[in-house]
C-alpha cells in the first residue's frame, strides 16, 4: 500500500492498494479515501502500519479487539499477511478508517459498455463487514 496526501493534521488522505489480501472488497490499484480522525470499530477497514515492518502501510479489516490491540484480517482467506501471521496490532499503529474506494478505469474498459459499467461501480463506500463474526468462527 502506498499513501499520498498524508499530513500530520490532515483529516483525509489517499492511499493506493497493492496486493490481493483484501479481494473482493479492494483490488490492486484501488484508490482509498482514508479518514485519519475516525473512530475505529469492529468490522471497519483500516490503514495501519505493519507491526513487524512499521515503514510499510497495510490495509486490513478490524476483526476484534483483544488485550493489547486489534486482531486484523484480510478479506481474501487465501492470502496471508494478517494477524494470523503477526498477531495483535497495537492501537498506536492504526492510522485511519477507509471511507470509500475508487477504481481507476481499466484498459479493458475502453468500450462504451465498459465505461458505463465503470461509471456505475467506480466509487463505492467501504463499510463494516456484517458477516465478520461468522468468518472468525470459521478460521
Amino acid at each position: 500500500m502506498t499513501e499520498q496526501g498524508r499530513e500530520p493534521r490532515a483529516r483525509f488522505g489517499v492511499a493506493e492498494v497493492t496486493g490481493p489480501s483484501m479481494v473482493p472488497t479492494l483490488v490492486h490499484g484501488d484508490q482509498l479515501l482514508v479518514d485519519y480522525r475516525a473512530l475505529l470499530r469492529v468490522g471497519d477497514v483500516a490503514v495501519l502500519r505493519h507491526p513487524l515492518q512499521q515503514d510499510l502501510l497495510i490495509v486490513k479489516r478490524l476483526a476484534e479487539r483483544r488485550d493489547g490491540g486489534w486482531w486484523v484480517l484480510g478479506d481474501n482467506p487465501g492470502a496471508d499477511g494478517d494477524s494470523r501471521v503477526f498477531g495483535v496490532v497495537p492501537p498506536e499503529l492504526l492510522l485511519g478508517r477507509v471511507r470509500s474506494r475508487f477504481r481507476p478505469l481499466g484498459r479493458d474498459q475502453r468500450s462504451v459498455t465498459g465505461v458505463v459499467s465503470w461509471l456505475v461501480s467506480a466509487v463505492r463506500p467501504v463499510g463494516p463487514d456484517r458477516s465478520l463474526s461468522r468468518r472468525l468462527r470459521a478460521r
